[in-house]
């Protein structure tokens, strides 16, 4: 029976998903966990279903697989959908069997990831299939922010199956063979008439650059997996206990002269950030999160020191590093799931403002703003913040400055901290000297020079006790890894509440 079970319905089935370029449920499994660590649960489970011809087919694993094993020595529970068996569409026992995979591995703490490769709900069992997700979406919420919930797709994701891995802290797609998407084209097509394909209405391309629902995509799921494994060891297990820390042998005092070459001293030259992360972080490994959504801003996981560390920084490349709507609904959820999981967060700074326009005042901006800086206030995690150049207006509040909480705020000397930038402050401060002068243009440049004199020079903000040190760009790597090191001990406490009321 159990080999029956491994074995599943028929080599002809295997071969169809193999023609698909797509992996069998226990092929990804073993492509995810630690050589023979896999202890499987419910290998016999079968549905009771009848009607529809339901009670002449009745195979086993109701076509999910579940258990747990090893990633890395360290424990983590797995469900796979067998799309071999009943598309891999969800039934009552098929729920069931997730359901149970879901608690054990809240109960013990430790990771859950899926293997999403399904049909959506079993039409066959009605209702008591839709049930079966409602169990299914109200234990991810609960394990939210408990222990880490890892999506993996590598098939079709419809309707309400798609709102599982929307809960969950990490989705991963694969291109050309993973799709998402509530309603199907053939629905969009008769509702609104547009023509689109499944990866052209739900691929991963388009979630990984458009909608932001997709955090990671890859060309195949060999590479996929093989990153879902990296993102595992840079995770805690758990709410409780801190990311695993590991032997550096990147020196902690390292000095990056390149960064005197890499960051222009003028505030409008563009540079590329992620190349400074590179220089700062243990060997310049690192782990973008949402690379390709919202590129004005990075997210990324990576280690100091060995400790790992989460890294949020404007990217002047992009929109010149402004924060818009989708910037900041990006930086506001990956600095909770930092503060969810002990992870300490990085900033740096460079950057000009908020985007102006009518589409973001009117999409909102104050609404999805206010949402990266509640994440902010709200994170008790280790926090530095470091101001590479120009830091204006609200977007230096809301970009973790110390008036919100930061623990520590170091600067480079390049570093201006403003309202806004000179030139507008000159043109708003003093607009009546500058039109009643003879030449206004040689009047305006006096007073740009005379505001920048006064109000913008590097320290400025030291001086008012807002930036802690005005540092030596070179050793930047030196003074974040003995900040992180001085922190890592941090402890501190919320008000007591049932929950927050965040802006949405």
């Amino acid at each position: 029976m159990r080999e029956q079970a491994h074995a599943g319905p028929s080599e002809r089935a295997t071969e169809a998903q193999h023609a698909k370029g797509k992996l069998t449920a226990r092929e990804r499994i073993d492509l995810l966990m630690d050589a023979g660590s896999f202890r499987e649960v419910e290998t016999l489970r079968r549905h009771r279903a009848s009607g529809f011809g339901l009670e002449a087919k009745r195979p086993y694993t109701d076509g999910v697989v579940t258990g747990w094993g090893e990633v890395e020595g360290r424990t983590v529970f797995v469900y796979a959908h067998d799309f071999r068996i009943f598309g891999g569409a969800l039934g009552e026992a098929h729920a069931a069997k997730i359901h149970k995979i879901m608690d054990m591995a809240i109960a013990a703490g430790a990771p859950l990831v899926s293997l999403n490769d399904g049909a959506g709900a079993r039409i066959q069992e009605g209702v008591s299939a839709l049930a079966g997700y409602g169990g299914i979406f109200q234990r991810n919420t609960r394990a939210s922010g408990v222990i880490p919930q890892i999506s993996v797709m590598l098939g079709p994701c419809a309707g309400g199956a798609a709102y599982s891995p929307a809960l969950t802290d990490f989705v991963f797609m694969v291109r050309e063979t993973s799709q998402m998407f509530i309603t199907g084209p053939d629905v969009v097509q008769a509702v609104t008439g547009a023509q689109v394909s499944q990866n052209g209405l739900g691929g991963a391309d388009v979630h990984a650059a458009t909608s932001g629902v997709c955090h990671f995509a890859y060309d195949d799921e060999q590479t996929c997996l093989e990153e879902v494994r990296y993102l595992l060891s840079l995770l805690p297990q758990n709410n409780r206990e801190l990311p695993p820390f590991t032997d550096c042998e990147d020196p902690a005092d390292r000095r990056s002269e390149a960064l005197l070459e890499l960051v222009p001293s003028e505030g409008q030259v563009p540079y590329d950030m992620r190349a400074v992360i590179s220089q700062l972080v243990d060997d310049g490994e690192l782990l973008e999160v949402h690379e390709r959504w919202a590129g004005n801003i990075l997210c990324v996981l990576g280690r100091m020191g060995g400790q790992v560390v989460g890294i949020v920084a404007n990217q002047p490349q992009v929109l010149a590093g402004v924060l818009d709507i989708e910037a900041s609904e990006k930086a506001a959820r990956f600095v909770q799931v930092c503060d969810a999981f002990n992870i300490p967060i990085v900033t740096l700074l460079d950057v000009p403002g908020f985007l102006p326009g009518v589409d973001q005042e009117h999409g909102g901006i104050i609404r999805h703003g206010a949402k990266l800086l509640y994440a902010y206030c709200n994170a008790t995690v280790p926090r530095i913040s470091v101001v590479l150049r120009k830091a204006y207006g609200g977007a230096y509040i809301v970009m973790d400055s110390q008036s919100i909480g930061a623990d520590l705020t170091f600067a480079w000397p390049t570093n201006e901290i403003a309202v806004m930038g000179a030139e507008g402050a000159a043109n708003v401060i003093f607009r009546r000297q500058i039109a009643a002068a003879d030449d206004p243009e040689a009047m305006r440049a006096r007073m740009v020079k005379k505001y920048k004199a006064e109000l913008m020079h590097p320290y400025y903000a030291a001086e008012r006790g807002l930036v802690d040190d005005v540092i030596d760009p070179a050793q930047t790597r030196q003074v974040l890894v003995d900040s992180l090191r001085m922190l890592r001990s941090k402890h501190a406490d919320l008000p007591s509440r049932k929950h927050g009321n965040p802006p949405q």
